[in-house]
Formats: C-alpha cells, structure tokens, sequence
C-alpha cells in the first residue's frame, strides 16, 4: 500500500525515514483527495503551494495518489504533513491518522457549503430520485470513492438508507469512481445514474461545456458543509502557526490570490475551523448504521438492541459537541 502511495513522488519518498517533527520546518508534503485527475488538480493548486513555500519559507510538495484513502494513509504514515480533505475523508485522518482540522474552504459568495446530487444524461427517462429508485434493478449506478462525502456518504444516508436499500444490491451494475470521472460517464452514456457534488459540476461546466450540456440534475442534498484542510497533531508548534497563518490571511496578498483562489472551487479564504466541522457527517454516517441494523432480519433481537443502543450513545455523544 505505501509503495502505491508514494510511487512516483521521489520528493516524498526521500522524506519517507526521517520524523515529521525533525524535517517539517524545512519541507513539508501537502496531499490532495483525488476527486479529479491529477493534472486539473495540481493545475489549480500548484500556484497556491508555490506561495505557501514562499511565504513560510519551506519547500512544499504536492502529494497525490489515486484515491483518497492513499492521502490518508500518507498522513498515517507521515509522509503527508497537511492536506485538503473531505469532510468524510478528514474523519478518518483524524480518527486514524493523528490529523486534526485548521481550516474550512469559504465561497466566493460568502457561503460554507456545497451540494451533492445525482446527475443522470439529459435525455435519460429518469426525472426524478422516484424515478431512479423505482427503476434501479434496470439501471448502472455510478457511486463515489468510500472516502467521499458528497460522492458516497451523503446520497448513501439521503437516497439509500432512508429509502432501506443498499446501493450494491439495489442496481444491476454498481462502480466506483472519482468525480469528473463519474460525470463524464453520465455525459457519455456508460452509466445511467452516478453520483456527483455543485463544485465538480462548475468545473465540468467550465472545461468542458459540450460534456456539461450532456448532464442533468435529478436529486440534491441538503447543504454540506464546505471541506476542511487538516494538519498532523504532532507537526511543531512554530510550523503549525506558520501553515495556518498562511491560509487564514491567503487571499489578501492581492489580486493574483484572489484569482488563485478562484481557481480552487470559486472560493473566497480559508476560515479557522476546528474537529467539530465534522460533528454533522459523523452523524450522517451513524443514522445511516442505525438505518441499516434496524433493517437486518439476521441480527439476533439481543444484539441488535446491543449495537443500536451503542450508535444512540453516540449520537447523543455527539450532540453534546
């Protein structure tokens, strides 16, 4: 697994030996969720990382890998220092991989959140979430990474549990895939149904027009708060302060970072936020537990009042947060 993490990034690889807290001060790798390929990623935020190595003074490396559990599993290892997360994703940084959450994306019109949906092609017979969910056992279904908030979690709780199905059973074909790459199935028919988020949608729109002209919107979710960016708890103190000080004051260096910024999902700044902007999607992913042993015929009635009294003791855990 880590071979596949860190193959092709000899930059990180040469830091693979050496402790965060020894080398950071000096290079610091910075990972990023594949919901896209590589190349429109590091496109939007290479001019980002050139200026955070300028302004705190550490070479900064952009760490890539082909899904989104490679980022995690980087910052496990210490191979990933900061990174740009999902909601979903950065739950289980900072349950598993000693992360903790700095900082959350802000809109360009002021707004902390986004949207997931389902899109369908434009001249599919499906016109609605009814539609789709009467039609499944007929249709291939384009789900998300399982590290995706918008891709997986969320239309996993909103249209499958709620609705007492399971994606993998519920549709002839299932597959999994990053964003762009489940849009583009939609718009070129080889998938009837997938799953997708309003930012990856604004991208499509923007480079490819003719693909987004091939795509409509079936179902959206409630507001999702806007991703989060998360650090390693055990980096020093005086590296932390320089890496948030770079995101809570980037964008007010002039123009060129206001438009950098936009670049990166129309945003406006980074805000500070702290572990508790994950308190809604812990929450989603419990009801959506709760959903489904309530739902299992199999579960002997002792155990099955043993697992949901536990998930209740955790949601009402989290509603002290």
């Amino acid at each position: 697994m880590i071979r596949k993490i860190v193959g092709g990034f000899a930059a990180a690889a040469a830091l693979a030996c050496v402790p965060a807290t020894a080398q950071e001060l000096k290079e610091l790798n910075f990972g990023i969720i594949s919901t896209e390929s590589s190349q429109h990623l590091k496109s939007e935020w290479q001019p980002v990382l050139d200026d955070m190595a300028r302004k705190t003074g550490m070479k900064v490396n952009a760490f890539f890998a082909s899904d989104y559990a490679g980022i995690i599993e980087g910052m496990r290892f210490g191979k990933v220092h900061v990174a740009w997360f999902g909601n979903k994703s950065a739950i289980e940084a900072v349950d598993r991989a000693g992360g903790e959450v700095f900082a959350q994306m802000v809109n360009a019109d002021g707004t902390q959140g986004y949207y997931s949906h389902l899109i369908v092609h434009k001249d599919s017979p499906l016109k609605s979430l009814d539609d789709v969910l009467k039609n499944s056992r007929n249709l291939s279904f384009g789900n998300g990474d399982p590290n995706s908030t918008s891709g997986f979690v969320v239309p996993g709780y909103y249209v499958f549990a709620k609705n007492k199905l399971d994606p993998k059973t519920a549709f002839k074909v299932v597959r999994s895939a990053n964003h762009e790459s489940n849009a583009l199935a939609v718009a070129n028919r080889q998938v009837d149904v997938a799953t997708n988020n309003s930012e990856n949608l604004l991208k499509i729109q923007e480079r490819l027009p003719e693909k987004f002209r091939e795509i409509r919107v079936v179902w959206t979710s409630p507001l999702i708060p806007l991703d989060p960016l998360v650090m390693r708890k055990d980096l020093p103190d005086p590296a932390k302060q320089k890496v948030k000080d770079f995101f809570y004051t980037y964008g007010q260096g002039g123009p060129q970072e206001k438009e950098n910024l936009m670049k990166l999902s129309k945003l406006s700044r980074f805000q500070p936020s702290s572990n508790a902007q994950l308190v809604p999607i812990r929450q989603l992913e419990l009801f959506k537990n709760r959903n489904k042993i309530e739902a299992d015929a199999t579960l002997p009635a002792a155990e099955k009042q043993a697992k949901l009294a536990d998930i209740d003791r955790k949601l009402s855990q989290l509603g002290t947060h």
